[in-house]
């Protein structure tokens, strides 16, 4: 009977480094959901953690840069909640209805990081190349989903597409903003501004539906 062997020194150490780095964002969060996106500090970050404050160092060079760390982080699991709310879409107005859910989903489900990608709460945050990578990656794909169901027909938005996403995105984003300020608890399809999406929608069919 063979013995599992034993992970050497560099590999325990790589894991140690990777646990740590895990501890730090996920603690990071549980700051920016408690006290506001802003309040991120090292020494609070450092307390949490049981750590001195100059040991965060070791893993990053400043708290910006866990910023960018969550930031690309959150676009990555925006891009998968989106992609998956797309996927099966009937219609250009199913696949609406279904990214306004997904998007109200992530606000509520990940208010902080909600706040870090889509509005401007730390100040002096300027996200990394490589994260608006993952940006730019997100609006492309929305973008060729659009352009796919306008070659299929029945819609037209009259308006330059560039112009219709960004039409969309604001009323997508105003609605989960709304109800993240005013109903935080009540899941979506509740709340004031949480059951407005089939109105939405319905407004963006009536005006875009073609025969």
């Amino acid at each position: 009977m063979k013995t599992r062997s034993k992970p050497t020194p560099s590999v325990r150490r790589r894991r140690n480094r990777e646990a740590m780095i895990q501890a730090i964002l996920e603690t990071a969060r549980e700051i920016m959901r408690e006290e506001g996106v802003a309040a991120l500090t090292m020494h609070e970050l450092a307390r949490r953690l049981e750590i001195r404050p100059p040991s965060l160092y070791n893993y990053n060079n400043s708290k910006m840069e866990i910023y960018d760390e969550l930031f690309r982080l959150g676009f990555e699991l925006f891009s998968r909640a989106m992609q998956e709310a797309a996927d099966g879409a009937g219609s250009i107005f199913d696949d609406m209805r279904r990214s306004m859910e997904a998007y109200m989903n992530f606000a509520l489900q990940n208010p902080e990081l909600f706040k870090l990608c889509f509005e401007r709460h730390v100040p002096g945050f300027v996200p990394s190349q490589e994260s608006m990578k993952v940006v730019n990656k997100v609006i492309e794909n929305t973008m060729s989903r659009i352009n796919l169901w306008a070659e299929r027909g029945g819609f037209d938005p009259k308006i330059p597409m560039d112009k219709a996403f960004d039409l969309v995105n604001a009323m997508m984003h105003g609605l989960a903003s709304m109800h993240l300020a005013n109903d935080p608890q009540a899941p979506m399809g509740e709340g004031r501004f949480g059951r407005l999406i089939p109105d939405a929608v319905r407004v963006f069919e009536q005006a875009w539906k073609t025969a």
